[in-house]
C-alpha cells in the first residue's frame, strides 16, 4: 500500500521515466494550498502562483529545472504597512528513480512533487526584514505614528539619564571655549587700535 498522495503541485513523469533524453516542458498555474514565507512576509492561502517547467529524463531520474513566480503578500518590518512583492526564483533538481541517501527527492509512483523544493526556494529568496520601500522611515518610538506621515517633524533625541552629567559638562566647555574665543578677539582689536 502507498502513500502517496497528488498535490497541486505534483507532475506525471511516467512518458518520460527511462527514457534518457527525452524532455517536456509545462506551464503550471498553481493555487497554493497554504500559506509559506516568515513571520512578516510570505504567499498567501490561495495565491496563484506561476511555473514554467522543463523535466528532462537522465539515466538516474528526472532533471527538474523550473522558473516560479508568484507575488508574496505582508507588511513593512519598520513602519507594519501592507506590502507585496513580486518573487522569481529558479530551481534545479534531480528526482532519483531509487531512493538512494545521495539524493534528495525521488519519483514516486511515475509522479514528482514540486513543492518541497518550490517552498524551500521561494522562502529562501523572501526578505527577513521586508520594508515598503528603502528609505522607509519607521515609526516614532514614542508615539508610535508613521513618521512618513508626518515628513517634516524631527525624530526626538533621547538622552539617557545616565549621560545627563556629560550633556552638562559639554556645555559649560564650550562656554569656556566660547568665553577664551571672545577675550582672544577682544584682545586682538585692542592691539589693533
Amino acid at each position: 500500500m502507498s502513500n502517496f498522495t497528488p498535490t497541486p503541485f505534483t507532475v506525471p513523469v511516467y512518458d518520460l521515466m527511462h527514457r534518457s533524453g527525452e524532455m517536456r516542458e509545462h506551464e503550471l498555474d498553481i493555487v497554493v494550498p497554504e500559506a509559506f514565507g516568515n513571520a512578516l512576509i510570505g504567499i498567501p492561502e490561495n495565491a496563484t502562483m506561476h511555473l514554467d517547467v522543463r523535466l528532462e529524463a537522465l539515466h538516474d531520474g528526472i532533471l527538474v529545472s523550473a522558473d516560479v513566480s508568484t507575488i508574496a503578500a505582508g507588511e513593512c518590518g519598520r513602519c507594519l504597512d501592507a506590502i507585496e512583492l513580486p518573487v522569481e526564483v529558479e530551481i534545479q533538481e534531480l528526482f532519483a528513480y531509487s531512493v538512494d541517501e545521495a539524493f534528495d527527492y525521488t519519483v514516486v509512483e511515475d509522479h514528482i512533487d514540486l513543492e518541497p523544493s518550490v517552498r524551500d526556494a521561494v522562502v529562501l529568496s523572501l526578505p527577513f526584514q521586508p520594508v515598503c520601500r528603502p528609505d522607509c522611515p519607521g515609526l516614532d518610538p514614542v508615539t508610535g505614528e508613521r513618521l512618513a506621515d508626518f515628513p517634516d517633524r524631527k525624530p526626538q533625541e533621547i538622552v539617557d539619564p545616565r549621560w545627563s552629567a556629560l550633556a552638562g559638562f559639554q556645555s559649560s566647555e564650550s562656554d569656556v571655549a566660547g568665553e577664551a574665543a571672545g577675550d582672544a578677539d577682544r584682545a586682538e582689536r585692542e592691539k589693533r587700535s
